[in-house]
């Protein structure tokens, strides 16, 4: 396909991807009753209202609370764009005010308004909470793969071919190549730098799990600023973005987080442009301008409608003011916003963040793209839009983004703008090969099947196991019985057997080292399951567990993709699959099974019916490993 086409093709698909997420929106929420969204989850009520009171950047924050303590799963995190409405008088569609969550902890949420006072019926009672669908990203989205499709003869143009593959990628001649030697990086972390510096078009860091591409990323920042005055960095999620945010800040770098407050983590804060603002040394005369501004248009509005001529002057007098003092205020602002942007070295954002208003007509030499392996290609656009080179940073060997719409990844969404460059031009990328997170044995089986047996652990990690001193477990349910059921409402699957296995394996490990030993050395336990009604029913067995239950402040239980990015001491898998058809689902992404087996740092156990996940080539490897290297138990000498 040429450029066009293939731009075109992804539009359409971003554009059915949409309508699917929309679809499952008005199935799972705005088509359910009430009491059944407060059942699953995907609404609070009734609610009633803390405290309210102004933060970050003059914002107006509540604090809403559950009146009846529930502790089901919910669909609430910060970040979500939500709808605070009142069900006083059956029309909650007529009364509700929009908001984005600051953060959820237990029956409590706080939740940023999109307005500067509380509505009136606040004091009705009967408030609820509704999660909502976020428009703004794909509107973002589809209009940046327009303009992307519409640029002839410049640099965006240029760029676009070279992406997509019609264009060699070119680097600097040799004459101006100079060599950085950075004794923060290993080898190839070195490597990849060096063709950061030298790339014209596009670099990627290839880093699998541990291998310090953040640390290298940050490095490659650095370099980038001293070079190039600022740049700007950008990641799928909020998360990612704060990371950066932080570790740049502690090189010494003056960062700009731009994005809501209420998405941004508290330690990340003080660097938001709300923030920023607030500690400009001219913003003591912004906050005068407009305290003056508020009692001129208090004055304006004491007087009633039976008011004289002389009252009427007195009036409009007044108003003029306050539109003086406005404009006055704007353009402080203004100055001051322009300040901080101008004298920053880093400005970090979402993707769809960097569609920002802040940034409009802004331009950067270089984008500095993590987590570029998870996110959709038309958000990656939207950042290149304003640059003239893309440094990439990701794994294509771990989880691809998130897509509602099967049709969508099926066609070809889930594929990155990262793998298809990777792909065209796999001289622009240096894999990453010393990794600082697991034992050799744990690594192993990865490095061979993902990454051509590249990696190699570091001294620091190589041989560090727990003191049972055997750094992975697989046991085998085959020939148990152990079968797999599906929830008929979720969809979602629950192995019940092979959850009870997999914990009392983990309490006998426990045992074994002694409670005081584990607390006392702090080891981190992840239980985790590509299933979510598995980590449901895994909660349960592990809060009814004694022993667990003294070292549960260690303990984490999750989904797979909830932990990219993460690692434990100590990781326990349960693969859930046992069927007669020897089925796998979507355990056939082995990305997401890379993504498990690499999160432990010390041990790794996995659970799982090799008659099944056997039927799938990367799990009869997994199988033949765990042989070879005598790792193998049967769920027969466990039981027995």
């Amino acid at each position: 396909m040429s450029v066009q086409e293939q731009l075109q093709k992804t539009l359409e698909l971003i554009k059915t991807e949409r309508q699917a997420d929309l679809e499952q929106y008005r199935q799972k929420v705005l088509l359910l009753p009430l009491h059944r969204k407060t059942k699953e989850g995907k609404c609070w009520y009734p609610v009633r209202i803390k405290r309210d009171y102004i933060g970050t950047g003059e914002r107006l924050i509540v604090e809403l609370e559950r009146t009846k303590e529930l502790d089901q799963p919910h669909v609430f995190s910060s970040g979500k764009v939500v709808s605070i409405f009142c069900n006083a008088h059956g029309t909650p569609e007529k009364q509700n005010t929009g908001g984005v969550v600051n953060y959820v902890r237990d029956n409590l949420m706080v939740i940023t308004l999109h307005q500067d006072e509380l509505p009136d019926w606040f004091d009705d009672g009967h408030i609820g909470i509704d999660v909502m669908f976020d428009e703004n990203s794909y509107r973002e989205m589809e209009a940046a793969l327009k303009h992307v499709m519409k640029a002839e003869d410049d640099r965006l143009a240029h760029l676009r071919d070279v992406l997509l593959g019609s264009k060699p990628a070119s680097f600097k001649p040799d004459k101006d190549i100079f060599t950085i030697s950075n004794p923060k990086l290993n080898d190839s972390q070195r490597e990849a730098l060096n063709k950061i510096m030298f790339a014209n078009d596009v670099a990627i860091i290839h880093g699998p799990p541990g291998t310090g591409k953040t640390t290298t990323l940050v490095q490659a920042i650095v370099q980038t600023v001293k070079l190039e005055t600022q740049a700007l960095v950008c990641a799928a999620s909020n998360a990612a973005v704060d990371l950066l945010t932080d570790k740049l800040s502690d090189e010494g770098l003056r960062v700009l987080r731009i994005g809501h407050p209420a998405r941004v983590t508290e330690q990340s804060l003080s660097k938001t442009l709300d923030a920023r603002i607030a500690t400009h040394e001219y913003y003591k005369d912004l906050r005068a301008m407009r305290k003056r501004m508020e009692q001129v248009r208090a004055m304006a509005f004491k007087y009633k409608r039976d008011f004289g001529h002389r009252e009427r002057e007195q009036r409009k007098l007044l108003k003029d003011e306050v539109r003086a003092l406005k404009a006055d205020a704007d353009v402080l602002e203004f100055y001051i916003v322009n300040d901080l942007l101008q004298n920053s070295d880093v400005i970090c954002c979402t993707l769809v963040g960097a569609s920002n208003y802040l940034l409009r007509g802004k331009r950067f030499k270089s984008v500095f793209i993590d987590e570029a392996a998870q996110a959709l290609e038309p958000a990656c656009w939207i950042p290149i839009l304003k640059v003239e080179r893309v440094i990439f940073a990701g794994d294509h060997c771990q989880l691809p983004p998130t897509i509602k719409s099967f049709d969508a990844a099926k066609a070809g969404l889930s594929t990155t703008l990262f793998e298809k460059c990777i792909r065209h031009h796999p001289e622009t990328a240096v894999m990453l090969k010393t990794q600082y997170r697991m034992h050799e044995d744990i690594m192993h089986f990865s490095s061979g099947y993902f990454y051509n047996n590249e990696l190699i652990a570091h001294d620091s990690v190589r041989t560090s196991t727990l003191p049972d001193h055997v750094p992975v477990d697989f046991i085998d349910t085959a020939g148990c019985g152990y079968n797999e059921e599906q929830d008929p409402e979720t969809l979602s699957r629950v192995n019940k057997e092979e959850a009870s296995l997999l914990i009392s394996v983990v309490e006998k490990l426990v045992e074994n080292i002694g409670v005081s030993q584990w607390l006392e050395a702090r080891y981190t336990l992840g239980i985790i399951t590509p299933y979510s009604a598995q980590v449901e029913y895994l909660h349960k067995l592990a809060e009814a567990s004694t022993i667990l239950s003294e070292i549960a402040s260690l303990i984490s239980i999750n989904t797979v993709d909830a932990f990219q990015g993460q690692e434990r001491d100590v990781i326990a898998i349960s693969f859930v699959r046992s069927n007669d058809k020897a089925d796998v689902g979507f355990l056939a992404d082995i990305r997401r099974t890379n993504v498990a087996i690499t999160r432990a740092r010390k041990k790794l156990i996995m659970a799982g019916d090799s008659a099944t996940l056997g039927s799938h080539p990367f799990y009869l490897q997994l199988m033949d490993y765990v042989q070879q290297r005598e790792f193998y138990r049967s769920a027969f000498e466990i039981s027995s």
